[in-house]
């Protein structure tokens, strides 16, 4: 049986949180309501067979904490008893989790629903803003996090409650606009006819999108891994340089269309691995440029501030956040939290 959201109060502490990844899982152990996020670090998903496997190598052999509740943010559609991750081979199964790892009940969120839980307690360092604009306190955010794939989801304020929305608006459709878009678009390879927005804003996606850049300029280069094509672009290469700007220009428009989509005045937030990696890109006045070109509304748009996230695990944050103060959050949890004796979750 499944828990609802009604009538649920607390988590039994400790509490393992896990951000898993298509291609890394990241893990912490909340002891109590009040202690610090203890960090046990973060592996590569393709390195264990499962996900039992991974906890019990990265934690449980490093601590004397047993974990009662586990709080798991997954890359993939929550749906059903058995979970399987949209980027990796894992498949995530809660009852089995509970049976092996010896747990009280586990909640399985979406993994950018777990970023959006981290916004409202993003600050100082922990972020940069990119360009102009003004965040407005209470206002719905938006949070995007090219990766592996591309993540994204919102975080509205309404009754006094934050209200994490995932969603998967990283599949969206995402056409040509410039004269260089419709020379390069038709060299992008598609997936069933379509090129949505995670076939360019995403590791593979710059990897794609620098082979259609290389076969309009009739050239060609041997690209291996993401960093390669940026490492040209930092060396001057003009295949790696017009890659970049038009994946900075198709993120800024990604990005500029979810906030209009939420009406995001508390600022879009840019997470995932790749936007650190390439924050000289994102400071070039294209990714703005882009984001603000949303006529007839680019004045508004304008108002929006982006942020660059640089917090290590923001994730992870969210996820201790809700586990130490779930009532500060809406979290519908119905479908998505399972207990050991097969009951529903205790106040």
């Amino acid at each position: 049986m499944t828990a609802t959201l009604t009538g649920f109060r607390n988590f039994r502490f400790p509490v393992l949180v896990a951000d898993i990844g298509g291609t890394n899982a990241r893990f912490a152990v909340v002891s109590d309501a009040h202690a610090e996020t203890h960090v046990f670090g973060s592996v590569e998903t393709g390195a264990y067979a499962d996900l039992a496997a991974a906890v019990v190598d990265t934690v449980l052999d490093h601590t004397s904490l047993m974990p009662r509740t586990a709080v798991l943010a997954v890359a993939g559609p929550v749906t059903g008893d058995r979970i399987a991750m949209t980027n990796a081979d894992w498949v995530i199964e809660p009852r089995a989790l509970i049976a092996q790892l010896g747990l009280e009940s586990v909640v399985v969120l979406n993994d950018f629903e777990a970023q959006a839980l981290a916004l409202p307690g993003l600050e100082g360092d922990d972020i940069r803003q990119i360009g102009g604009g003004t965040a407005l306190p209470h206002r719905a955010k938006v949070v995007l996090g090219p990766g592996t794939g591309l993540g994204a989801a919102a975080m509205v304020h309404a009754a006094g409650t934050w209200v994490p929305i995932p969603g998967e608006g990283g599949h969206v459709e995402l056409g040509p606009v410039s004269e260089e878009d419709y020379r390069v678009w038709p060299h992008i390879e598609r997936l069933e006819g379509r090129i949505g927005a995670e076939r360019i804003i995403s590791g593979a996606g710059l990897l794609r999108l620098a082979r259609a850049v290389a076969a309009q300029a009739g050239t060609e280069r041997r690209f291996a891994a993401p960093r390669d094509v940026t490492e040209a672009a930092d060396a001057g290469d003009e295949i790696g340089l017009r890659t970049m700007d038009m994946f900075v220009r198709a993120l800024g428009r990604v990005a500029g269309d979810h906030a209009l989509t939420f009406l995001a005045r508390g600022g879009v937030f840019l997470g995932g691995g790749i936007p650190g990696r390439i924050d000289t890109y994102l400071a070039h006045p294209a990714f703005r440029a882009a984001f603000e070109a949303k006529a007839p509304h680019s004045a508004l748009l304008a108002s929006i501030p982006t942020f660059l996230i640089r917090h290590e695990n923001p994730a992870l944050k969210g996820l201790a956040s809700f586990a130490r103060t779930p009532t500060l959050f809406a979290v519908e949890l119905a479908g998505r939290h399972w207990m050991r004796d097969g009951t529903p979750a205790a106040e």
